[in-house]
């Protein structure tokens, strides 16, 4: 498969997720997107750039952080994701946000152009992330600023797991430069970005029942998951999920899933 027939694919999955995309009563990217924008200092008056914004959550941050004096940036491959986005940004009455629909791992932004930018949960869905790294250190002042936010762990809310045993074996990475705060660092000074370190914080994923995390896990990336699975055996998706998640039930019946969030944070030298 080319990059533009992946980058093709992964926009479609988002097209069609746009309605539910962080919107299904389960506090996830916004929480996310927030601590990473506080952590790359983006300050009142800079030119901040949200790579795959998705429904806003980074970008409406940056916003925030650089006020009316700053402008923030937000591009993304699914049109849909953008419209919704930019309806948004005017509801909110944010009169210094720009949405465009741009691929980010190829973005075709001016040199220089940015004093910060984030990617949150975007990274490690683009075909070449090292290209697309190098892209971005183009695009940020010396000096700039760059923060990534990935998944610390991803082994318990996901349920990679169970989704494992209804897929064939090459639809799982045997080994990834995102299976490590160390791997992701050296992806980010690889492409030349230099001061690069990694925090990590934990965040409480509260589900009512096996319905609701069905619901929220077929709102985000992981519906293209459900979509490889024939329709057929997704009962048996949802069965092999209730057991994986009993041990997260708590006395209320609901479930607490805790997962790890990893931020890295870099500079253009």
């Amino acid at each position: 498969m080319s990059v533009a027939q992946r980058s093709a694919q992964v926009a479609a999955v988002f097209d069609r997720v746009v309605e539910e995309y962080d919107n299904v009563g389960v506090p996830w990217f916004t929480p996310i997107a927030e601590r990473l924008v506080r952590e790359t200092g983006a300050r009142p008056g800079e030119r901040a750039l949200d790579l795959g914004c998705g429904r806003g959550a980074a970008l409406f941050a940056l916003a925030e952080a650089v006020g009316p004096q700053g402008r923030a940036t937000g591009i993304d491959l699914s049109s849909g994701m953008v419209a919704a986005t930019r309806q948004d940004a005017a509801a909110r009455g944010l009169g210094n946000v720009d949405v465009a629909v741009m691929d980010a791992g190829a973005p075709e932004l001016p040199t220089g152009g940015y004093d910060v930018a984030v990617a949150s949960f975007v990274v490690f869905f683009l075909p070449a992330p090292g290209r697309a790294l190098r892209a971005w250190r183009e695009l940020l002042v010396p000096g700039g600023r760059l923060g990534l936010s990935t998944f610390s762990d991803h082994s318990s809310g996901w349920l990679d797991g169970v989704f494992r045993s209804f897929l064939p074996p090459r639809a799982f990475s045997a080994a990834s430069p995102f299976d490590s705060d160390e791997g992701v660092e050296r992806l980010v000074t690889s492409a030349g970005f230099t001061a690069a370190r990694t925090t990590t914080f934990e965040l409480d994923v509260l589900l009512r029942d096996l319905d609701h995390w069905q619901q929220w896990s077929r709102s985000h990336g992981q519906r293209a998951t459900w979509d490889r699975i024939p329709v057929e055996q997704h009962d048996r998706v949802r069965a092999a999920a209730g057991e994986f998640l009993e041990p997260y039930r708590t006395a209320d019946g609901h479930y607490r899933i805790t997962q790890p969030i990893r931020l890295t944070l870099a500079e253009r030298p």
